[in-house]
């Protein structure tokens, strides 16, 4: 099966990707199935209940926040914090949604939001129902999601019903690998390396500029996360006072870069700090 370099790559918001970003994810989609029905004229307000890890984690993981912006039109790869910020306070100030194409709803995240610590879904610890209901309480239309991670989410019926590739489908890719060891053997037969199978895998779906513009902006991302954690020193937000290191230890490492005295494992503290920084 195809999985594209930018399913893997993902610029997007934390601080997790299986509790803050598919949860946004899920938000959208949902919106999406429900402005797609001829049968929600009548809905009149949504509800949103977080089963199992997403409950227990959620607060912590700002799972809620996510949810809340995905239901305002945000997705994880492109968020303009400032804006997100104003319009979460008028959500929360006017409890009101105006989805293109759906009436206009009811949703006050503090009460529409719920954490059920029960038992899990069935279908994986990481579950979400999302619920419309008329203007009399009745439901017009449900639908339940699954955060499998990575950023990934899949309705139920999706979990349930894995699609399956025709064998047709599979063959219009030049190198259909889908194991590491089928990767090197495919990439010794041929004479190629792993990037370039990579690549010619992608341009199937997408020209070399798009690629290679894609590719860019998540590289300008990245980098510029490093940046911000690197430059910011004081305590990080909540209510722990846990003191941000990456600075303080990236000093440390670029006052010592010149010294003759260089330790084998110094690459790795280069790629830890810049870990650090990010996270922070």
């Amino acid at each position: 099966m195809f999985l594209s370099v930018f399913e893997i790559f993902k610029i997007g918001i934390g601080p997790s990707s299986s509790h803050t970003m598919g949860p946004m994810t899920a938000a959208t989609r949902f919106l999406e199935i429900l402005s797609g029905r001829q049968d929600t004229s009548s809905a009149a307000s949504i509800k949103v209940t977080l089963h199992g890890s997403l409950a227990f984690t959620g607060k912590g993981h700002a799972t809620d926040r996510a949810v809340a912006l995905g239901l305002l039109g945000y997705t994880p790869d492109n968020i303009d914090h400032e804006k997100a910020e104003r319009d979460l306070s008028a959500l929360n100030a006017s409890h009101t949604l105006q989805p293109g194409g759906l009436p206009q709803l009811h949703f006050n995240p503090d009460d529409d939001i719920v954490f059920d610590y029960g038992p899990a879904l069935p279908g994986h610890p990481n579950g979400l129902l999302f619920e419309t209901f008329d203007g009399a309480g009745a439901l017009v239309f449900s639908e339940t999601f699954y955060s499998i991670g990575g950023g990934f989410v899949v309705t139920a019926a999706e979990h349930e019903t894995p699609p399956i590739l025709s064998i047709e489908q599979e063959k219009i890719w030049p190198y259909p690998f889908d194991t590491a060891a089928s990767m090197l053997e495919m990439a010794g037969n041929r004479g190629i390396s792993i990037a370039a199978m990579k690549r010619a895998n992608e341009l199937v779906v997408r020209s070399p500029e798009d690629l290679d513009a894609g590719l860019s902006r998540i590289w300008q991302t990245m980098n510029a996360c490093i940046g911000q954690g690197l430059a910011h020193e004081g305590e990080l937000p909540g209510s722990l006072h846990v003191k941000r290191r990456a600075r303080k230890i990236f000093e440390q490492l670029d006052a010592a870069h010149d010294l003759n005295s260089r330790q084998p494992h110094e690459i790795i503290d280069w790629l830890n700090v810049y870990a650090m920084a990010v996270n922070e």
